[in-house]
C-alpha cells in the first residue's frame, strides 16, 4: 500500500503551539454517527453509557532532551527507550558526527559513551550513572522533547505542565499520549458518577512518535519497540465489561495497541502482561477488543495516521479529516480530538 494514500494537506495555522485553557474545553468531533457531531470534549459524558470503560495510558513523559558536547561539538541528546540500569536508546543531532565509543559529556559529571549505532538511525549509550541516578539528571537539566511542530524560542516551563496528562505516574515516555491530555479532575468525577470506568495501562511512547515513514510501500515500514504493561486489575475490569456487553474505549492509540497486542498474543483474551510491543496497526487489521477510539489529529503519512484508517475505515477517516479542516479544529498534540467508532460498527 502506497504512502501517498495517507497523506493530506494542512495549513500550519491549524497546528496546534497551545493547550486549551481548562483542557476539556477542547474540541471533540464525535465520528461514532454518520453524520458528525461538533462538541466539546467536556461533553463525553453524553456519549458513554455507565459500564462502560475508558482505557487510559499512565506513562509519565520525562524531560529527555538533554544536551552535551563530545570535544568542541554541542549534542543534543533524546532518550527514547531504557535497555538495562546504565543503557539507553537515543537519538543524537547531529548523529553522523558521533562515532562509537565517543564521550558525550553532560552538566554535573553525567557522561554518556557511544556503544552501538543503528540502521534505524538511533545510538545506544552507556552513562556513568546507573538508571535511578540517571532520571535523577535527567528531571533536573533535561528539556521535555517537545515534536518539531511545536515550535519555541526559548525554554518554555509551562510545557513541564502541559505536556503531561492528569493520569501521568510511570516515568518512560519521550511523547506524551495525547488524547489523555483533554481530561480534567472535574470531567473525570463526572464520568465516574455516571458509572464510567477507567483501567489504566502502560506504554511508554517512544521512537516511532519522532521518526517519519520513510518508505514507499507502508509494509516495509519497521515499527520500533515500546515497553508496556497491562495490570491484572485493569485486566479485570476489561474482561468483565466485555461479558456484561459493554464498550471498551480506548483514549488514544497507545492504550490501543497494547490492548490489541496482548488479544493477539492471547488468542484474543485480554491478560495480565508485560513487554515489549512493536504492532503495526494498517488497513486490514482484525480489532479484537476495542470497540471505540479517542484520539488527536495526526500528521500526514504517519504510523497512527495508518492506525485511525484501519481502526475507523480509511474513506471515512479522510472524510472526517476534511471535514475538521474545514471546520478549523486544532490539530496534532496540542490540538483537538475526535471519537471513532470500529469500522461497520454504525
Amino acid at each position: 500500500m502506497d504512502i501517498s494514500l495517507f497523506d493530506y494537506e494542512l495549513n500550519s495555522h491549524l497546528i496546534a503551539q497551545k493547550p486549551c485553557v481548562p483542557r476539556d474545553n477542547s474540541r471533540l468531533l464525535n465520528c461514532i454517527k454518520e453524520v458528525p457531531e461538533d462538541l466539546r470534549f467536556r461533553d463525553l459524558p453524553s456519549i458513554l453509557n455507565p459500564g462502560d470503560v475508558l482505557v487510559i495510558n499512565n506513562t509519565k513523559v520525562l524531560p529527555s532532551r538533554l544536551f552535551g558536547k563530545r570535544g568542541q561539538v554541542n549534542v543534543e541528546v533524546t532518550l527514547h527507550m531504557k535497555t538495562s540500569n546504565n543503557t539507553w536508546k537515543a537519538f543524537l543531532k547531529p548523529g553522523r558526527k558521533c562515532k562509537i565509543n565517543d564521550i558525550i559529556m553532560f552538566e554535573n559529571d553525567l557522561k554518556a559513551k557511544v556503544v552501538e549505532k543503528y540502521i534505524e538511525g538511533d545510538a545506544l549509550l552507556y552513562f556513568n550513572k546507573n538508571s535511578k541516578n540517571i532520571l535523577k539528571y535527567v528531571n533536573h537539566q533535561g528539556q521535555m522533547p517537545l515534536p518539531p511542530y511545536i515550535k519555541r524560542n526559548d525554554k518554555n516551563e509551562n510545557d513541564n505542565k502541559d505536556y503531561q496528562t492528569i493520569f501521568a505516574e510511570e516515568d518512560g515516555a519521550v511523547a506524551a499520549p495525547t488524547a489523555g491530555l483533554h481530561f480534567t479532575e472535574k470531567l473525570i468525577n463526572i464520568l465516574k458518577s455516571k458509572g464510567v470506568l477507567f483501567a489504566p495501562i502502560t506504554l511508554h511512547v517512544g521512537a516511532g512518535t519522532f521518526l517519519p515513514v520513510k518508505v514507499t510501500n507502508i509494509y516495509d515500514h519497521k515499527m520500533h519497540e515500546e515497553w508496556g504493561y497491562l495490570s491484572e486489575n485493569s485486566s479485570d475490569i476489561i474482561n468483565n465489561a466485555i461479558q456484561n456487553k459493554k464498550r471498551i474505549i480506548s483514549v488514544g492509540t497507545t492504550s490501543l495497541r497494547i490492548l490489541e497486542t496482548v488479544a493477539r498474543l492471547k488468542n484474543g483474551l485480554i491478560e495480565p502482561w508485560s513487554g515489549v510491543t512493536d504492532l503495526f496497526i494498517t488497513p486490514g487489521f482484525q480489532f479484537k477488543i476495542v470497540d471505540l477510539l479517542i484520539t488527536n489529529f495526526h500528521l500526514p503519512k504517519s504510523t497512527l495516521l495508518m492506525l485511525v484508517s484501519a481502526f475507523h475505515g480509511k474513506e471515512k477517516t479522510f472524510e472526517r479529516y476534511k471535514y475538521a479542516i474545514k471546520k478549523k479544529y486544532r490539530f496534532f498534540s496540542y490540538g483537538d480530538s475526535c471519537i471513532f467508532s470500529r469500522e461497520n460498527n454504525f
